[in-house]
């Protein structure tokens, strides 16, 4: 049993042996593992705190130029819309222009047609009056080779108005 027994007796120098063996290990493990493992913790946590900076920096420039692009954007469709509306206006006064253009054309053909027409009306009214007296003077002078009884006067009449028919 005094095996036994110095298994379980309390021995002051190991006590003490063993009480100085966990500081050495304390403080080893201290200084090789928990320093060590700190100033990563530590670097890793400036990492990430560079990194969520970086990061809300990227975004707010992301929002300016979310910003910027909006404003471009709005420009360009006023811009865009004043283009057409130019257009649009210049495309109507030319519009008007080519229609007040035929419109002038289509009446100076009109007046020169009518013109035309007149020149032709008096040119068939001169001849008109051309065969009219040449038929007058027929008729005059048969007249005055015969006597003239009313009945032949009918005739010449009606042969009169017969020519000139044909003439028109």
């Amino acid at each position: 049993m005094k095996q036994f027994q110095d298994l379980v007796t309390l021995a002051p120098w190991t006590f003490i042996f063993q009480i100085c063996n966990l500081l050495i290990l304390t403080a080893g493990v201290k200084h090789f593992l928990f320093k060590p493992v700190e100033q990563i913790l530590a670097k890793r946590k400036e990492e990430i705190e560079a990194s969520y900076t970086e990061a809300e920096k990227a975004e707010g420039d992301a929002q300016a130029m979310k910003e910027e692009y909006e404003t471009r954007l709005a420009s360009a469709k006023e811009e865009a819309a004043e283009i057409v509306k130019s257009a649009t206006a210049r495309a109507n006064a030319r519009g008007e222009e080519l229609v007040s253009a035929a419109r002038a054309e289509a009446a100076a053909l009109k007046s020169k047609a009518d013109a035309e027409i007149e020149s032709e009306r008096r040119k068939a009214a001169g001849e008109l009056k051309n065969d009219i007296s040449e038929l007058a003077l027929d008729i005059a002078g048969r007249v005055v080779e015969k006597e003239i009884d009313p009945e032949t006067h009918k005739e010449l009449i009606d042969d009169f108005i017969s020519r000139v028919g044909d003439a028109s």
